[in-house]
């Protein structure tokens, strides 16, 4: 894994060992960013479900202001932590350690809306967790997301889940994966 543009252009990012996480292929990391380009500077981002910071961390090269992560894996929390010390990211970025839908229950709404969410949960809480889901969904519209925001939502191409109240401006597919740009 590496950043593909940007400030951070080239530069190797700690991987997983395992299958706990799904690492972005540069190919489709490229496609992804190809269209959020002109959302990207001066953006504040959330990577949900972040495992090791990818794309999180490829928009804080292509200039975006701030990035939040959000994983509960031990071992990708730890690469997580060494990829942001490795770019000297430290000042744009806070790693949120822990359930992610208990915190955005419990908080309250940011001073700054997101512009850019990643959402890229393991492939089986949409088959088991779809309610969980759709109530992050819900929270993310109410509370987090700017109005002209956008959701990139990475899901395995089989399954299929509506996240009620965004619509999708967008959809690609690349071989098994399928990622949705939502928005208000």
């Amino acid at each position: 894994m590496r950043i593909i543009a940007g400030e951070f252009r080239g530069r190797k990012l700690l991987g997983p060992e395992g299958d706990q996480t799904r690492p972005i292929t540069d190919r489709v990391k490229q496609s992804v960013f190809d269209v959020l380009s002109p959302r990207l500077p001066d953006a504040v981002v959330y990577d949900l479900f972040a495992g090791t910071g990818s794309m999180g961390l490829e928009s804080l090269s292509r200039g975006s202001k701030f990035a939040s992560f959000f994983e509960t894996d031990r071992s990708a929390l730890d690469l997580l932590r060494e990829n942001i010390a490795t770019l000297a990211v430290k000042d744009r970025a806070t790693i949120i350690a822990g359930d992610l839908f208990r915190w955005f229950d419990s908080k309250p709404e940011p001073p700054e809306k997101m512009n850019i969410i990643f959402l890229d949960p393991p492939y089986r809480f949409l088959t088991e967790q779809p309610d969980n889901l759709r109530a992050l969904s819900e929270t993310m519209a109410g509370k987090y997301l700017s109005p002209q925001g956008v959701v990139v939502f990475r899901h395995d191409i089989q399954d299929s889940l509506d996240l009620p109240p965004f619509r999708r401006s967008d959809v690609r597919d690349y071989g098994g994966m399928r990622v949705e740009f939502l928005g208000l």
